[in-house]
């Protein structure tokens, strides 16, 4: 990859020079209202009625069109595939005799036998679950990659390869499931103990029962649908107890909880994408391997964990960029696919499509949003209001705004929706995939200069790169930024240019915050001996193995740049090279998700952990802890605040910058923290378009308001997003084709311009057309809105019976479209 600058780059501060200038900074609203509702029902009313703007939720079809039209008239309906379904499996204890304990009594758990757990994937009919409780607004999933989203195609290959169908093949999987039960039944440890009885599998004399945990408070969705998976496994023999929870019982069990407890054995999980992903090898890591945290036992070494040696190889292989070409990447992100299909501890059973709603008259322009997610923090952001008072509702059976702590330290800090949506409001990201594109767009940080040079040398990956020898990096051992020295070498470097405003208690941003997080996270992901209270073993398992990809920095202070040297190699995408390197504005382990707040405040919970607090409350990062720190809540509020006295008055610099910072600064910084604490009642110091200026747990009521200090315009950003975008609208071709007898392919497309959903005759785009595994055909849009394609019959002359045609187009810059069919060879 040769060195440069690129064009959008450019085009990036050229619109931040001459919008600084020219506009108001900020979002377009002054104020944002953010209140609850229990039923959805309500929720959508409000909305129809004026009493709020957004429902922040994404409603099922039914739901919705179950409105009378006079209210539907009234709403701007955004439609995104936005929402998946899928079940996840306790597998405890992982291994033959399939044997857990409850209560000092043994239970046999049939879905510790992967032939049980794979048979599934054929129990359930994905298209009944469509068809019936989603009201046909969905397609069948048999995978963690949405169909349809950009990058796709190749997951959802893989999956095909196990044959898997919408409809499923009860038989199949009922004669599956006896076939494992009967086998388990005759391991010594089980004989006798482990019968088929005349309606169900017995141990001990007792049913095997499982535990679905099924979400009471989805009445219309995965209620009904754990009622109907209940169905299909009683068929198999396997008794069925029906635990309606609501979310945050459900999901504590299933996530938090000791799978050795065996309190649950599936959950009908729902998911919300977090962003519009255009690669998608980090969800596999995610949704199938233990190391990222969310498979039994969720890689927390206090727990029984579940283990897969090789698929966590494969993901950390693709995730970490530890490939030399793009063949070789997709090798990794498919084999690590195929490995969880074939374990089967998450089955993925359908897409939704989710229809989130506004008032129209309350809007001057329909504003930004996620095309792969959905309404997110772009929309609080951009949501340009007739009197600049935006007024959010969300939904929550239970009443609370938020189910997650909001620790801006820990692996499982702001891991519900509505927290991860608000934060991003709050704090800004140093590079962030676009909504439209899903391609990775500058922030704060501004990269340039990328390039890649690596090689294989015997079966490792070498950097070619020099890192000069007066770069540093963090060493937590002696807790020193030292000079790496000669001999260092890496596979990619690039340089940022970082863009500082203020914290939102008006300390100025400013290089020390980079150097502080990132020496933070080698501190509290490297374990110094068995005495060190500066290290936390879920945070480390999600943070370590980043340490050693950072071969160095080397840091311009008068030019607020750092160029970093570091190994990860993306053949496919510069702007993807460049995000992995980035430094960040905060030190979360919590995934994707972007949340995080001051040093100042981050030093406070560090020493509130290592020193103990003014309650006598020892506070911890970690989930399992009764006092897993939460920004929100007034007593941890009250501890920080009093430790950032202690600190202020011991004029404490943190070790991290101690060469860096004067203690003036650090004093300004902690009294900036201290009265931002005492006038807003939280400490969540964020740095982005909105502070939080007001939290009510009581009434559920959050009140944002705008960041006038803020870098950008929310013109800007719109500015940015407007992109064109295509649509296929329809597919004509044959259903059934001779073999070798060409045929002909249409393809009607519009486009329309982000996101904005008037639509025009495209005139300009890319086509790829998929038949079953042929080499595919392309072309380009020459005739507005109509692209035509003739198919030899020699290229289609060895295919016979049903094939799948799928019609990719794409317009540069913008999310990938595709639209599948069926034709019939003979």
């Amino acid at each position: 990859m040769q060195k440069r600058i690129s064009l959008f780059v450019v085009v990036i501060l050229a619109l931040f020079v001459a919008m600084t200038f020219a506009e108001v900074m900020g979002p377009y609203a002054d104020k944002v209202y953010i209140n609850t509702r229990m039923k959805e029902e309500i929720g959508l009313k409000d909305a129809a009625e004026g009493l709020t703007d957004v429902f922040l939720y994404g409603v099922s079809g039914p739901t919705l069109y179950g409105m009378p039209s006079s209210d539907l008239e009234k709403l701007e309906v955004y439609a995104i595939p936005s929402g998946t379904w899928s079940l996840n499996m306790n597998n405890y204890p992982g291994e033959a005799p399939y044997q857990a304990e409850r209560d000092g009594e043994v239970l046999f758990n049939p879905f510790a036998i992967q032939e049980v757990r794979f048979a599934m994937n054929f129990l359930i009919n994905r298209q009944y679950i469509v068809d019936e409780i989603l009201g046909g607004a969905g397609f069948p999933l048999y995978c963690m990659a949405t169909t349809g989203q950009p990058g796709t195609m190749p997951y959802v290959k893989v999956a095909e390869e196990f044959g898997f169908t919408a409809e499923g093949d009860e038989e199949k999987a009922i004669e599956m499931i006896t076939a494992a039960m009967e086998e388990a039944a005759a391991l010594p440890e089980n004989q006798g103990r482990l019968v088929k009885g005349e309606k169900f599998w017995e141990f001990d004399g007792k049913p095997v029962e499982i535990r679905i945990l099924v979400r009471v408070d989805d009445p219309n969705g995965r209620m009904r649908e754990g009622a109907y998976v209940a169905g299909q496994l009683e068929k198999a023999g396997i008794k069925v107890e029906q635990a309606m929870w609501d979310r945050v019982k459900a999901i504590t069990t299933a996530y938090y909880s000791n799978p050795a407890d065996y309190e649950w054995n599936m959950y009908t999980e729902g998911w919300g994408a977090g962003a519009t992903r255009r690669y998608w090898e980090h969800i596999v890591a995610q949704m199938y391997a233990p190391w990222y945290g969310y498979m039994p036992g969720g890689a927390d070494p206090e727990n029984w964990n579940h283990s897969s040696p090789l698929l966590d190889q494969y993901t950390k292989d693709a995730y970490y960029g530890r490939y030399l070409t793009v063949d070789e990447y997709w090798e990794q992100a498919l084999e690590g696919l195929r490995i969880g299909l074939q374990e089967s501890l998450r089955i993925y059973v359908c897409a939704q499509e989710d229809f989130f709603v506004a008032n129209k008259a309350r809007f001057e322009s329909r504003f930004a949003y996620g095309l792969g997610d959905g309404l997110n923090a772009w929309m609080f952001i951009t949501g340009n209001t007739v009197d600049d008072v935006l007024r959010v509702t969300q939904f929550s059976a239970q009443g609370g705004l938020f189910m997650s702590a909001w620790d801006p330290i820990g692996s499982d800090g702001f891991s519900d929706v509505y927290s991860t949506k608000v934060s991003r409001t709050l704090i800004d990201a140093s590079m962030f995939e676009s909504p439209v594109s899903g391609q990775q767009i500058p922030q704060r940080a501004v990269y340039s200069d990328v390039e890649t040079n690596v090689v294989r040398e015997g079966d490792e990956l070498v950097g070619k790169l020099a890192v000069p020898a007066d770069a540093i990096k963090y060493n937590p051992a002696t807790d020193k930024w030292e000079e790496v020295g000669e001999g260092v070498t890496s596979q990619s470097k690039a340089t940022y240019d970082f863009i500082f405003t203020k914290w939102h208690d008006g300390t100025p941003m400013s290089m020390n915050d980079l150097l502080y997080f990132d020496a933070f996270v080698a501190k509290w992901a490297t374990q110094n001996d068995d005495n060190d209270k500066e290290f936390e073993s879920a945070y480390a398992s999600k943070m370590a193995e980043g340490l050693d990809i950072t071969k160095g920095w080397v840091v311009d202070f008068e030019n607020d740049r750092i160029t970093v040297y570091f190994d990860y190699n993306f053949p496919a995408d510069e702007a993807r090279v460049a995000g992995f390197g980035v430094p960040s504005f905060h030190a979360s382990a919590a995934g994707g998700t972007v949340c995080g707040s001051s040093w100042t405040i981050y030093e406070a919970i560090a020493r509130l952990i290592t020193d103990g607090s003014k309650s006598g409350t020892q506070y911890s990062i970690s989930s399992n802890s009764d006092n897993e720190i939460d920004l929100l809540v007034p007593a941890h509020v009250a501890d920080i605040k009093a430790k950032l006295e202690e600190l202020r008055d011991a004029g404490h610099v943190p070790v991290q910058v101690k060469d860096t910072m004067t203690k003036t600064e650090a004093l300004a910084a902690y009294n900036n923290a201290i009265e931002f604490i005492e006038e807003m009642g939280h400490a969540y110091v964020g740095n982005g378009a909105f502070i939080l200026s007001e939290y009510d747990p009581e009434s559920n009521f959050m009140e944002l308001t705008a960041n006038r200090d803020w870098a950008w315009s929310a013109d800007y950003w719109m500015d940015i997003f407007a992109v064109p975008t295509l649509n296929i609208n329809e597919v004509k071709l044959p259903t059934l084709v001779p073999a070798g007898k060409d045929f002909e392919i249409q393809v009607d497309l519009s486009k329309q311009v982000y996101p904005s959903v008037t639509q025009e005759p495209a005139d300009e785009g890319d086509v790829e057309i998929y038949i079953g595994d042929l080499e595919p055909l392309t072309g380009q849009v020459t005739i507005d809105g109509d692209f035509k394609i003739k198919v030899p019959g020699s290229m289609t002359k060895d295919l016979s019976g049903t094939i799948e045609v799928v019609v990719k187009a794409e317009l540069e810059g913008a999310v990938p479209v595709e639209m599948r069919k069926n034709v019939i060879f003979w």
